[in-house]
């Protein structure tokens, strides 16, 4: 596996939009559909991967890759309990189906590397949890290798609950009444 990323030169006109290759796409939709589509994001663009994020889920993807967006990119997998029980780390869900990988302060990039070689070594895990596993291993590597990639261990917030799915979804519905209400309030 080589490692790619996607070139540092300062690129001109506008900011990239999404992190994949896009290009654009002229549509003649129903106000009511816009109107809709600017309910779930002003940007119509954005709204419109919003709603298609479930089916792109559906899609196979590798078992572990590099996503970019500029200059930075992470490395998102096919979720699997068993990488969260044999190295410790924890999987933050991703809206296509994938996930992040985090860890505490106590985990290290190279020691996840040893830990995901150890496992393997061990012969003893399901051949698509295997390539999961390999593919992780593979990239942390390139990583280490490269001369052109430099990897900073960085904090995510992850928010765990502990109550029941009442306190999920009242928090949920929380935090898009505070975001409708701002939306309210910059249309104004």
């Amino acid at each position: 596996m080589s490692l790619s990323l996607p070139s540092t030169a300062p690129r001109r006109g506008r900011p990239r939009k999404f992190s994949q290759p896009s290009r654009p796409v002229t549509l003649t939709l129903p106000e009511h559909v816009i109107d809709t589509l600017s309910g779930v994001d002003p940007d119509l663009s954005r709204a419109v991967v919003r709603l298609a994020q479930p089916e792109v889920g559906k899609q196979p993807h590798p078992p572990a890759e590099l996503v970019t967006f500029g200059r930075r990119a992470v490395i998102v997998v096919n979720p699997t309990r068993t990488l969260e029980r044999r190295t410790g780390v924890v999987l933050v869900p991703l809206s296509d189906g994938r996930a992040l990988i985090s860890f505490d302060s106590s985990m290290t990039p190279a020691g996840l590397e040893l830990t995901i070689q150890d496992a393997l070594d061990e012969h003893d895990l399901p051949d698509e949890d295997s390539r999961i596993f390999e593919s992780i291993r593979d990239l942390l590597r390139d990583v280490r290798r490269s001369q052109s990639v430099t990897l900073r261990q960085q904090n995510i917030m992850v928010l765990e609950f502990t109550a029941s799915h009442g306190a999920r979804r009242s928090l949920a519905a929380a935090v898009r009444g505070r975001a409708a209400a701002e939306q309210g309030s910059q249309q104004s």
